[in-house]
């Protein structure tokens, strides 16, 4: 299959991250080329290539966790691949700059926001562990496979700490969100050996920082606030 994209900043050095997987849970990678702020990649074929959304949601958390955990590993010297902590201090400016302008509607309290922006600096310093993040697995972007029975397609390498990368997944479901962020949470870190505490403070901190965009996860970020 040959993806053509534009090649945005998030999504730098997808085509590092897929040879480094090498096909171990993701989709393997045959080439690719960037051409000015266009990339294109060659990727294995996905059949039948149908995601994993169809799935009932315990089985969802339950793939999405055996992936993750098979993404984690930690690049060889000399790597390309950025830290976590640099993408995490561009979104919590980005925050703090609309955050500053936008409507007093539109905004979470003042003590939740600007806690919510140093939670979002802070936790990536805090790691005890570093290894290669996907950043946006979510079901959309686990597709039905002959090879393995799912496969990891589109993701967003960084460098950094393990407990961040099942919050698309969850913010990917909104209903099992608002019902029980903190229960939520709690089953994630249990599939993912990940520390619960420790991912309902990245849950409130990133749940903060899109809250303007996504004014829902404003509430949700207020139930979970340490």
């Amino acid at each position: 299959m040959l993806k053509v994209g534009w090649r945005h900043q998030e999504a730098w050095h997808k085509a590092d991250g897929l040879r480094v997987w090498a096909g171990a849970g993701d989709v393997r990678i045959v080439d690719s080329a960037v051409l000015a702020s266009t990339s294109a990649l060659l990727l294995e074929a996905c059949d039948p290539g149908s995601t994993l959304t169809g799935v009932a949601a315990g089985d969802q958390d339950a793939v999405t966790a055996g992936l993750l955990r098979r993404l984690w590993v930690e690049p060889q010297p000399g790597h390309p691949f950025r830290p976590l902590t640099d993408m995490c201090r561009w979104w919590a400016a980005e925050f703090e700059t609309k955050y500053a302008v936008a409507q007093a509607e539109s905004r979470i309290d003042p003590g939740l926001a600007r806690a919510g922006a140093e939670w979002f600096r802070a936790l990536p310093a805090s790691a005890d562990r570093s290894v290669l993040l996907c950043t946006d697995l979510h079901a959309g972007n686990v597709l039905a496979a002959r090879r393995e029975p799912w496969l990891v397609i589109d993701p967003k390498p960084y460098l950094g700490d393990p407990t961040y990368d099942p919050l698309q997944h969850m913010l990917n479901c909104p209903d099992r969100l608002v019902a029980d962020p903190a229960g939520f949470a709690d089953r994630m870190a249990a599939l993912l050996e990940l520390e619960a505490n420790r991912l309902r403070h990245w849950l409130f901190a990133r749940c903060l920082v899109e809250s303007l965009d996504r004014p829902f996860l404003g509430a949700v970020a207020a139930t979970l606030a340490p």
